[in-house]
């Protein structure tokens, strides 16, 4: 039972510092922002509601499915590390070379005037408000690795890993709903400046987690190298 506790928290710690720097509620909601444009705060509420819901369902599809996918094409548990290890650290290499906010990204225009209706935003809540937008391939890769690496240990092992990954997507979900439900609110206390501080240090922890896991498939790869 024990083991299992730690199972869960460490794929809980890993699922959510490796998704938030890809998910990244307070920037995505800076962008989220520009796209929408100017609408009543209760259209913010209702659209981030349903790009909550449809990221976790999305996520946890992935997820679930991840290891069947690789059986199906015949990858290996350390070259889907390596493969997604090099995807998560070239992401973060250009994020931290990234020259600064794109004006799309410095804030909300008051003076903008498109009508944003709630079912015309409802339309958009999966494309491409989710994806790609909240939920890029980037967490695809991240869903993918982490359920090929929490499905080796065994029946209870992996239910708690799973559930780990599981809640931090519930966790990174709530902050969407609630970064982008507030998102004018939000954008009008952080400055562009801060939040794209914020993302340089988050895009450098993303880069270090894409080293490490690229090492997880390395090592075992380099050893069946060695003992030919």
């Amino acid at each position: 039972m024990l083991f299992c506790v730690v199972n869960f928290g460490k794929f809980f710690g890993l699922a959510f510092s490796a998704l938030l720097p890809l998910i990244n509620p307070l920037g995505s909601a800076l962008v989220f922002l520009g796209l929408v444009g100017q609408a009543p705060p209760e259209v913010y509420r209702a659209v981030a509601r349903k790009i909550a819901i449809d990221t976790t369902l999305f996520l946890i599809t992935v997820e679930l499915l991840g290891t069947a996918l690789m059986r199906f094409f015949g990858i290996s548990l350390p070259v889907m590390e390596v493969a997604g290890g090099l995807v998560l650290g070239a992401m973060g290499w250009h994020l931290l070379n990234q020259e600064g906010p794109t004006p799309q990204v410095e804030g909300h225009n008051a003076d903008q005037t498109p009508a944003a209706s709630l079912e015309a935003l409802g339309q958009q809540a999966f494309y491409p408000f989710t994806f790609p937008v909240t939920a890029g391939p980037g967490c695809i890769v991240v869903m993918i690795t982490l359920s090929a690496h929490a499905s080796v240990k065994g029946l209870l092992p992996d239910v708690a890993a799973h559930a780990g990954i599981a809640a931090a997507v519930l966790l990174l979900s709530l902050g969407v709903y609630l970064f982008y439900g507030n998102a004018p609110k939000v954008t009008a206390r952080v400055s562009a400046q801060t939040a794209h501080g914020i993302l340089r240090v988050i895009a450098f922890v993303l880069f270090c987690i894409g080293v490490q896991i690229t090492w997880n498939g390395a090592e075992p790869l380099l050893k069946a190298v060695l003992r030919r």
